[in-house]
């Protein structure tokens, strides 16, 4: 009887705490600056999720390092559901391939909650180059191989690789510089301290349409409806150069299942309201808001597939 009186405890104690969650503020950690585009995602989501929950939803930045700081500030804190992570390309799926070690194991250490939202790269370059295309910009750089320099927005970043993508393909050499976020990417670009970049389409399109950039290719098999004058890589003929920035949330491995489909079920109700949708959009994300089986099948496909890049290209983190 007593065993059967202390079995009934410990589900009555576990479905009130599930239904107690959460039970304090919510730190949720962006592996990248203010201002960002998963900083913008994460506090659009952050948001919603403290309407609907009833509890602060916190925004945190912690950068650095590709956004490996972050993600193992998460993967080390206890597994509540207290401490999320708005993580994409590099953290979460690449980071592994690139880095020689690496504090934490995304794979072990991460629980998918949601795939919250893709959008495409643009290769931008300086108008001083004066060049026509997205042609006439390979021939330059093989012409001059290691002269021009290209900006991404970290280690691992879908701006980083998908350059290393298109030299693998085309046989480039460049030389990366890499930034945190893309604020300053672009502000150094603006100064003429680079001279290409892939980066998600509104970061850039106003000095596109200023005429202090030049766009060549967006990295989708259709164009863009933000950018509808550039053609898209499967136009060029390259179709295995589309490539997609992207974000997840993403909790502790441990994280109660309980938790975790309640995050999952709330984000998916959030994301696809339509001012999430209209807010996205304007910095240029499509929703995505899926299962967390869903955002580990994609994990796991962006993982085998940059793998494959980081060993044909050699690239590294530097």
């Amino acid at each position: 009887m007593r065993l059967a009186a202390l079995l009934v405890f410990a589900f009555l104690t576990g479905t009130v705490c599930a239904q107690a969650y959460p039970s304090k503020a919510v730190r949720v950690v962006v592996p990248y600056p203010a201002g960002s585009t998963p900083d913008t995602i994460a506090r659009t989501l952050a948001e919603r999720l403290q309407n609907a929950l009833g509890q602060p939803f916190i925004v945190e930045n912690r950068s650095g390092a590709g956004g490996n700081i972050g993600a193992e500030a998460v993967a080390r804190a206890p597994a509540d559901g207290h401490t999320l992570l708005v993580g994409g390309n590099g953290p979460v799926a690449i980071n592994k391939h690139l880095y020689k070690r690496l504090a934490y194991d995304p794979e072990r250490d991460l629980a998918p909650i949601s795939l919250l939202a893709t959008a495409p790269q643009l290769l931008v370059v300086r108008p001083q180059l004066k060049l026509a295309g997205f042609k006439e910009f390979v021939e330059h750089v093989r012409r001059a191989p290691d002269k021009l320099s290209y900006a991404s927005v970290g280690a691992g970043s879908a701006s980083h690789l998908t350059m290393e993508l298109l030299k693998s393909n085309a046989q480039l050499a460049l030389l990366h510089v890499p930034y945190r976020g893309f604020p300053p990417a672009v502000t150094d670009m603006l100064a003429g301290n680079v001279d290409a970049m892939f980066a998600i389409i509104p970061a850039v399109l106003p000095h596109i349409r200023a005429g202090k950039m030049a766009p060549l290719a967006v990295t989708a098999l259709q164009r863009s409806p933000l950018a509808p004058e550039v053609p898209s890589v499967a136009e060029l003929g390259l179709p295995q150069l589309e490539s997609l920035a992207w974000n997840g949330l993403l909790a502790p491995t441990g994280t109660p299942p309980d938790v975790i489909a309640r995050l999952s079920a709330e984000t998916a109700k959030g994301m696809r309201d339509p001012q999430t949708r209209e807010a996205l959009a304007r910095v240029g994300f499509d929703v995505v808001a899926g299962t967390p089986e869903e955002l580990a099948r994609w994990i796991r496909l962006e993982s085998e597939k940059w793998a494959r890049v980081i060993r044909a290209s050699g690239a590294t983190a530097d």
